[in-house]
């Protein structure tokens, strides 16, 4: 068994698929691209940056020769699809601003992994969102619309044992989860790039600095996760405080229409006085002539 730092940290994340290697290798496996780039940037920033909010991505690759933009993303306990989803507007907007005209000069394509949440879908842990053209009326996906395919590939790293996951993809998957209780068996896996992986995390490797990176995110995850815990069981309380409430209001003001249905048949009857009747049903005086 070998020890490793976990990939749930973005510090070791990117350590590991800042490597050009690796990160040609885990495209490759997802998309079936083979990028030809000679470095990855870590924290890629638009300046000036696409609209009133700044995006930033982990990882970004740009292979010119083939015109295709790749980003990879870690996501967090906290993050939303619709995060992502705005990350990759923002770039495929960046690239017209940068073209002569009013069209996608590149393919830009988001690969992001949660290490944390299970899958949306019960059929596998990946999910794709894609920017497809289809008839309004029958739903038919329709071919030639757009130049360019842009997607984004959402992996859920805890569910690579769905038999129908592509073994490459699910090799990666495996090898992500497998590394966040810090040790891998490395016989479990024959993919060259993941034996590579493996080395890059190395708990040996880990700098000082990278230790202390993992200690803080540590700490924010933990709070996230409180906060979340916290949020949920106050709003169950609060639901369940406001059900009783209303419940306990619901069961008094019907108890009190039964009560004056009381009054009014014994009113009925003519064989009681009306002080009889209030005392006998707990209405007012006033209520019961009121009848």
């Amino acid at each position: 068994m070998k020890q490793v730092a976990p990939l749930r940290y973005d510090v070791i994340f990117k350590k590991a698929f800042s490597h050009p290697a690796i990160f040609t290798a885990i495209s490759k496996d997802f998309l079936g691209i083979q990028l030809e780039i000679s470095k990855v940037e870590n924290d890629k920033a638009f300046i000036p940056s696409i609209g009133s909010i700044a995006t930033k991505f982990d990882l970004f690759a740009e292979d010119k020769k083939n015109r295709v933009i790749v980003e990879v993303q870690h996501a967090h306990y906290s993050d939303s699809y619709e995060r992502f989803f705005y990350d990759q507007c923002s770039t495929m907007v960046k690239t017209i601003a940068s073209s002569d005209g009013y069209h996608f000069p590149m393919t830009v394509i988001t690969i992001v992994f949660f290490t944390g949440k299970n899958s949306p879908s019960p059929d596998s842990g990946i999910v794709v969102q894609d920017f497809e053209a289809k008839d309004f009326v029958t739903g038919r996906l329709l071919d030639n619309v757009y130049q360019r395919q842009h997607r984004i590939i959402f992996v859920f790293t805890k569910d690579f044992a769905h038999a129908d996951t592509p073994e490459p993809c699910r090799e990666w998957m495996q090898a992500i989860d497998d590394s966040l209780d810090e040790k891998v068996n490395e016989k479990e896996y024959s993919n060259p790039s993941i034996q590579e992986l493996f080395k890059v995390i190395e708990k040996e490797k880990i700098t000082p600095e990278e230790r202390a990176r993992m200690k803080d995110e540590y700490n924010q995850e933990n709070a996230e996760k409180q906060s979340f815990k916290k949020g949920k069981n106050e709003g169950w309380k609060n639901g369940k405080d406001e059900g009783l409430k209303e419940g306990k209001e619901k069961g008094m003001k019907e108890g009190k229409e039964k009560m004056k249905e009381a009054a009014r048949n014994l009113k009925a009857l003519g064989t009681l006085t009306m002080e009889q009747i209030a005392s006998a049903t707990g209405l007012t005086l006033k209520v019961v002539k009121a009848l």
